[in-house]
């Protein structure tokens, strides 16, 4: 059997005797490598700052439109009891029935009610997926799925031959 601690240095020697192969003169494979992997990374990361900055924006629309149906809804709690009383007793003081009377000032209420809703599912409807992040991911996903492996060299007995990737 075989040492592991050997494998590993045997292995480590291995890596280490590849001479570096450059392209163009400028890097070498590794630093395009690792240069290509910095720049993958970073564009993944933009996208989901892109996400979440998306993200940020519809939960603040939702937020207004969730306030505005709090707000709707704790006015129409407190004032009606004492508004209606109100209204109802003033709408009874210029001739009409009591039961009249309050029947107007309810569906008065209801009516205000119905445009308050109206007003948040607007609100509401400009709520959307994060578009430009879905596109921004298509894209990206279109530009890797095009990208073609380039020749990598074959080491021979001390000769390096370029392969060409079918």
């Amino acid at each position: 059997m075989s040492d592991p601690g050997s494998h590993v240095a045997v292995t480590t020697g291995a890596v280490d005797a590849v001479p570096a192969v450059r392209l163009n003169g400028d890097r070498s494979l590794g630093q395009l490598v690792s240069s290509a992997t910095a720049e993958v990374s970073a564009l993944v990361h933009d996208e989901i700052a892109l996400a979440k900055a998306e993200l940020r924006q519809d939960v603040k629309r939702g937020v207004t439109g969730g306030a505005a149906i709090g707000i709707a809804a704790v006015f129409a709690l407190f004032s009606l009891p004492v508004l209606s009383f109100a209204a109802a007793y003033g709408i009874h003081n210029w001739g009409l029935g009591l039961a009249w009377s309050f029947l107007i000032v309810g569906g008065a209420f209801l009516l205000i009610a119905g445009l308050l809703a109206l007003i948040a599912l607007r609100k509401f409807k400009k709520v959307k997926p994060p578009e430009k992040t879905i596109a921004s991911a298509k894209e990206t996903a279109a530009v890797l799925q095009t990208v073609k492996p380039h020749p990598r060299p074959v080491h021979e007995a001390g000769k390096t031959v370029a392969r060409s990737s079918a």
